[in-house]
């Protein structure tokens, strides 16, 4: 019997099994965010063990509420740069050179093939779009991963996501993923990794694949994962090409051992013929009640927002901008647009995308993951409405009584258009 990705990565990584079914990794890249991690420091502190145990495979940032709204997140921050200080974290992320955690740590290379990496945050399974097995843990996990570099995990079992068709127009990955978490149901992929194949998968960017990967936990998924191949090697190149001798072919062909096996077992195969897909929301406060856009055209909004480590990044921002350039909010509408990490911000100035959000009425905020989940730049009011690029509708998610619709980037700018949730199709066209 052959063996999928993840238990290929177990296999590779496992150092111990303490009880039958529960396996100890050692890790590749612990992932840290001023959060979670604060609370671990504080422990390790407190127990006289304040100590990591390879600072160079420690990653971290201040990215949730940057920067600080109030003396308590001030305080979080604090704690983080005094830890990565006299520990000698090297990749530490700071305000003005922060960024959204899924977003800045992929864009410096910090993720490869066959990677195990944990985080302190839910939608550490981003990560998995690089053929890696990331998972989001709690802070006791972290904690024991900051100081020892393993993690215990039940192996999960995967389930197969064959996407096929061709993807109509006006559909992007974020319209693909909800119809794939409306199938599945927010609990069908609990204890489950997800593993996203398919000549859809296939052409996809790397941004698209992580915007797949980043929403498997809003189906109840340990990860999300896809097959390194050559577009994964072309992200990763300015990193990895001296490990290849620059010899790419030579890259694509080493990632193929981390490629799940013909015969590989799955607990689940889901076809997803998205030929017929138009553009959609979620509707609700589950992520799996999912409708087609033109079918709540009557939703009125509030506030638009574009960012996140779901759509933040520079494909997300241009796509948005192509709909927006030339156009106004609706009145009484207001928009945020958050690129997800300062490179993305400048590659953004550069190409006029975010004169296009000013000119638009937009306000452009730094990089932030603080409106998505109400923390703070742009957290609803009680009754208030908003559309949004996020990856997660939950009742309060960015405001007390307030209510997120989500969707694609081309259709929260259409919605800002017209005040209304809003079908892009007829503004990607102009």
């Amino acid at each position: 019997m052959g063996k999928t990705i993840t238990e290929k990565i177990f296999a590779a990584h496992k150092v111990d099994e303490p009880f039958t079914g529960t396996h100890v990794l050692s890790l590749d890249v612990v992932m840290c965010h001023e959060i979670t991690t604060p609370i671990a420091i504080a422990d390790l502190v407190w127990r006289k063990k304040d100590r990591v145990f390879d600072a160079s495979k420690i990653k971290a940032v201040i990215d949730h509420v940057t920067p600080a709204k109030d003396s308590q997140s001030a305080m979080q921050g604090k704690i983080m740069r005094e830890w990565a200080d006299r520990h000698n974290i090297k990749d530490f992320f700071d305000i003005g050179q922060n960024g959204v955690c899924h977003a800045i740590f992929p864009e410096k290379g910090f993720i490869r093939p066959g990677y195990t990496v944990i985080m302190g945050d839910s939608h550490t399974c981003t990560h998995g779009a690089f053929g890696a097995f990331a998972a989001g843990v709690g802070t006791t996990d972290l904690e024991v991963g900051i100081l020892k570099g393993v993690c215990a995990f039940r192996q999960p079992k995967s389930i197969l996501v064959n996407i096929t068709g061709k993807v109509p127009f006006g559909v992007y990955a974020k319209d693909i993923m909800l119809e794939i978490i409306r199938q599945l149901t927010m609990n069908g992929a609990t204890d489950h990794v997800i593993e996203f194949r398919g000549p859809v998968v296939d052409t996809m960017t790397m941004e698209e694949r992580m915007t797949l990967c980043n929403m498997a936990i809003e189906a109840g998924g340990t990860s999300g994962q896809c097959m390194p191949d050559r577009v994964t090697a072309e992200y990763l190149w300015p990193f990895i090409a001296e490990q290849y001798k620059n010899d790419m072919n030579a890259a694509v062909e080493d990632f193929k051992k981390w490629h799940s096996d013909p015969d590989a077992s799955y607990a689940k195969t889901l076809n997803v013929d998205v030929s017929e897909l138009e553009p959609v929301t979620t509707i609700g406060f589950k992520p799996d009640q999912v409708k087609k856009l033109k079918e709540v055209s009557t939703t009125k909004i509030n506030q638009v927002y574009i960012g996140s480590c779901t759509n933040g990044r520079i494909s997300d921002l241009r796509i948005a901008a192509s709909v927006v350039k030339g156009t106004k909010l609706a009145k009484g509408v207001r928009g945020i647009v958050s690129p997800a990490t300062p490179k993305i911000y400048n590659m953004a100035l550069d190409e006029g995308l975010i004169k296009t959000f000013l000119d638009a009425g937009y306000c452009v905020s730094n990089p932030t993951c603080g409106a998505c989940l109400g923390m703070s730049n742009g957290v609803l009011a009680e009754g208030e409405v908003a559309v949004a690029t996020t990856n997660r509708n939950f009742n309060g998610r960015m405001g007390k009584g307030g209510m997120v619709h989500l969707a694609s980037p081309a259709a929260a700018a259409a919605s800002g258009i017209t005040g209304f949730l809003t079908d892009p199709r007829e503004y990607l066209r102009k």
